[in-house]
């Protein structure tokens, strides 16, 4: 009995001891993970905003890359963005108790342990996926017992902090996969030509397999490494029952990749520009649509080597109804040196031919100078020292602003601009935002009909935008800021170009111009222009959705010999509308105060026009243009809030006085002035009218928020 009791209380002593023994350990181990966690401090996770810029389009596909400041390729990538067999293929290979563990797991030490005490070697390691992130922070890679210390602690540290997605998502962006690629993302670019979205089951095992041996296994500098690295994941995957035997057998007949392919490069010009401007971001959202960019890049690179060893080509395609660039080709080839493919030729002032003729009719339309169908002398006219020609020098007598403008006749444009006046003309093209270029110490003069100004491909663009949208002016963008999308809020006061009325003439003369070659005329409208000395060729044109401007030249300004817009950009222009890729949509309907007559039934006034020297008096105050309401636009919805509850109400055209009306009641207003400023007394719909001095009468129907 005694005994019993003395081997009880050794078996006690025993237990007490082991126990204790055992506590000092957990103790010790804890202060050790404490003391380490101490010593190196927070996972330096600033590493993870060391990521390549990225340029992506309206839908969020990639146009542009740039590499790190240490020159790296590390595409930011989520989980969501990555193919899920990869994941499932990546953490049954790595770390297949990753969702269960807490950075280490004991299971995976354990076995490595009885492995080396059995064998006297490695045999496997015990390296989880969060201690593979530790070590990518870290930016060491340390075999000894001290260093596989190290990145356990961290990766508890990082389980503490961080959920499970997003440590993995810190293993998508930082793995190494040979180079200077990092990143599943950037490997998928780089290897198979294609976002990891959707990979094949040989793409997905070469990506599980390539990290643990990055510069050994890089399948372009030796596959047949990269080849039996991918097959032995291959192999473990089919004996997990992760992939058919069909799939294997399959997979393992995919070739591997041999070279790393060149990553997107869409719009340069104006990805580079836009990384210039914000250089703090990381992600950068354009309006550009990726498709479209690509086929016009091909198309201006195809376009431009047809017509010589030096031609250069630019594009820019525009929603005319929110204003935003689809598509924006700077030159016909970004890396050829020979045809200065780095310039971005959008921006770049140059003369512009005769692509400003149809503001010059237009504001004359709106003056009530004249009518499409107005008379007007094609003959030899003087003013003072300039004598402007023909292109073809030749002169076709009697004809109407119709055919003038449909034709591009010099002389007849010289005759209206100088009625309309030069400084008028510039005045209004600058009160809608878009600065001429103007010889120094100069003011505008007559040559300005023929390109006698220095505009930009993004001016002129912006310029027949307006007259697309019936004579209102929207600024061009090619960003989306935080969270912005979609068209943009009306603006407070519209920049009107030209009234509606003259810009639906402008419109319905453009569209009856002769087509190029071998393109249907009528679903366009569209003016062409050649440079003094054939240096520019330009066309810009529009239909009921899209604005298309087109440049072709050299971009070092030396002349091309019959390089005409007839010629040269109008083909590219008629290509690059039917590669949009939409059902054409047809011009907008005439608006009120249109006079669709013959020359015959136009008022006497209106019948010819007035030649240099002649009155114009007696044309102008026959027809001046009915009022109508700028602004609020019809059946538009304003916020009250973002105009401190007032509304500035605008009229064009009408003689005045003008009178103001709010559902039947009048409002005061000003006699001398076209604009009112009021003040709802509610919310809900209004009707707006306005009536001038001659009882012509305008009216919208608008509701207030």
């Amino acid at each position: 009995m005694d005994e019993a009791i003395r081997t009880k209380t050794r078996g006690d002593r025993w237990l007490i001891l082991m126990g204790s023994a055992l506590l000092v350990l957990v103790l010790a181990v804890f202060g050790a993970v404490r003391l380490t966690m101490y010593t190196l401090g927070p996972p330096p996770l600033s590493a993870v905003e060391q990521v390549s810029a990225t340029v992506v389009d309206r839908d969020g596909n990639l146009l542009r890359a740039f590499t790190t400041p240490e020159g790296r390729w590390r595409l930011p990538v989520k989980v969501e963005e990555v193919d899920p067999r990869y994941i499932s293929m990546l953490l049954a290979y790595e770390d297949r108790r990753f969702w269960e563990h807490w950075g280490i797991d004991p299971l995976a030490v354990a076995r490595a342990a009885y492995q080396f005490v059995r064998n006297g070697h490695i045999v496997s390691g015990a390296s989880t996926l969060t201690m593979q992130v530790a070590r990518l922070l870290d930016g060491e890679h340390v075999r000894t017992l001290p260093g596989k210390w190290r990145q356990a602690v961290r990766a508890l540290q990082l389980e503490q902090q961080l959920s499970k997605e997003e440590i993995l998502e810190l293993y998508l962006l930082l793995a190494p996969f040979g180079g200077n690629l990092e990143g599943v993302r950037a490997a998928s670019l780089a290897y198979f030509g294609k976002e990891p979205r959707r990979l094949s089951i040989a793409e997905a095992a070469l990506l599980v397999a390539l990290p643990q041996s990055p510069e050994w296994r890089r399948p372009d500098r030796r596959p047949d490494a990269a080849r039996w690295a991918r097959d032995r994941v291959l192999d473990r995957m089919a004996e997990e029952g992760l992939i058919t035997k069909a799939e294997f057998e399959r997979a393992r007949k995919e070739p591997v990749p041999r070279s790393r392919r060149d990553f997107p490069r869409f719009a340069p010009h104006a990805s580079e520009t836009e990384v210039r401007e914000r250089p703090h971001r990381n992600l950068h959202r354009l309006t550009l649509s990726r498709g479209l960019q690509a086929q016009l890049e091909t198309l201006a690179r195809e376009h431009a080597r047809a017509l010589g060893r030096r031609i250069s080509a630019a594009m820019l395609v525009v929603d005319h109804h929110t204003g935003e660039i689809l598509a924006h080709v700077g030159s016909s080839d970004y890396l050829d040196e020979g045809r200065f493919g780095a310039i971005d030729m959008t921006g770049a002032i140059r003369s512009p031919g005769s692509t400003l003729k149809p503001i010059i009719y237009g504001l004359a339309f709106e003056a009530g100078l004249a009518h499409p169908e107005t008379l007007i002398e094609d003959r030899p006219t003087r003013f003072g020292q300039y004598a402007p020609k023909n292109f073809d020098e030749d002169f076709r007598g009697s004809v109407t602003i119709r055919e003038a403008l449909a034709h591009s006749l010099n002389i007849p444009a010289v005759k209206v601009l100088n009625a309309v006046g030069p400084a008028r003309f510039i005045a209004r093209i600058r009160s809608v935002g878009v600065e001429p270029a103007l010889p120094s110490h100069e003011q505008p003069s007559l040559a300005i009909a023929l390109g006698g100004v220095g505009l930009s491909l993004r001016d002129l663009a912006a310029l027949f935008v307006a007259i697309a949208r019936g004579g209102e002016a929207i600024e061009l963008r090619h960003r989306y800021n935080d969270g912005e999308v979609g068209p943009p809020k009306p603006q407070a006061s519209p920049k009107r170009l030209m009234s509606p009325v003259a810009a639906w003439y402008v419109g319905d003369i453009l569209k009856s111009a002769p087509p190029p070659s071998g393109s249907l005329g009528g679903a366009i409208a569209y003016k062409t222009g050649t440079s003094y000395g054939y240096k520019d060729a330009w066309a810009v044109g529009f239909d009921g959705a899209h604005t298309v401007a087109v440049w072709v030249g050299r971009a070092d300004s030396t002349s091309t010999p019959e390089l005409t817009g007839r010629l040269a950009a109008a083909p590219l222009l008629f290509e690059a509308f039917q590669r949009i890729g939409v059902k054409r949509v047809p011009l907008a309907s005439p608006p009120s105060g249109v006079l669709q007559v013959s020359g015959g039934a136009l008022p006497p006034p209106l019948r010819r026009f007035a030649e240099p020297g002649e009155s114009t008096s007696a044309v102008g105050a026959y027809l001046e243009p009915p009022v109508q309401i700028a602004f609020p636009p019809d059946r538009a919805e304003l916020d009250l809030g973002d105009a401190d509850g007032l509304l500035l109400l605008k009229a064009d055209g009408g003689v005045l006085p003008l009178t103001w009306m709010v559902d039947g009641q009048p409002i005061p207003s000003e006699s001398h002035r076209r604009d009112v400023v009021w003040e709802p007394e509610g919310r809900g719909f209004v009707k707006l009218t306005v009536t001038d001095a001659k009882g012509r009468v305008d009216r919208v129907s608008i509701r207030l928020h």
